[in-house]
């Protein structure tokens, strides 16, 4: 098996991975994902899609993320990696989609507008 490349995206991060045959280590940003990810609940999302899978210690991962927060990147991740075991065997698939993890997540920061506080907010109405 060469290297496999895959994408994936949450709001505004996103996480490149290229995946290849090995022991089962994750760098991210050039750092292991246990110290990239200090909080134990994004280290779980990151070992997702090897549960699912049953079985995700036969491959190395490096991982390059930029732009949002720490649980954007760790989603987007997330979801590279699922692309990726799609791409490495097909069967997969079904059980990664039946979780959501093929799915982008649509939601994103709503923009502000003009004559408004934020995107909704309005100004302190003043009567008199």
């Amino acid at each position: 098996m060469e290297v496999i490349n895959t994408i994936g995206r949450r709001k505004t991060a996103v996480a490149r991975i290229y995946m290849s045959p090995g022991k089962g280590d994750i760098k991210v940003n050039g750092r292991d994902y246990k110290e990239y990810f200090p909080f134990e609940v994004h280290q779980i999302v990151l070992q997702q899609p090897f549960a699912v899978i049953s079985g995700g210690n036969g491959y190395d991962l490096k991982v390059n993320v930029r732009g949002g927060g720490i649980t954007g990147q760790a989603e987007a991740i997330r979801m590279a990696i699922s692309r990726a075991l799609c791409e490495y065997n097909g069967e997969f698939r079904g059980a990664l989609k039946k979780e959501g993890f093929l799915t982008r997540d649509p939601r994103m920061v709503e923009r502000k507008k003009y004559g408004r506080a934020k995107a909704r907010k309005k100004f302190q109405f003043s009567k008199r």
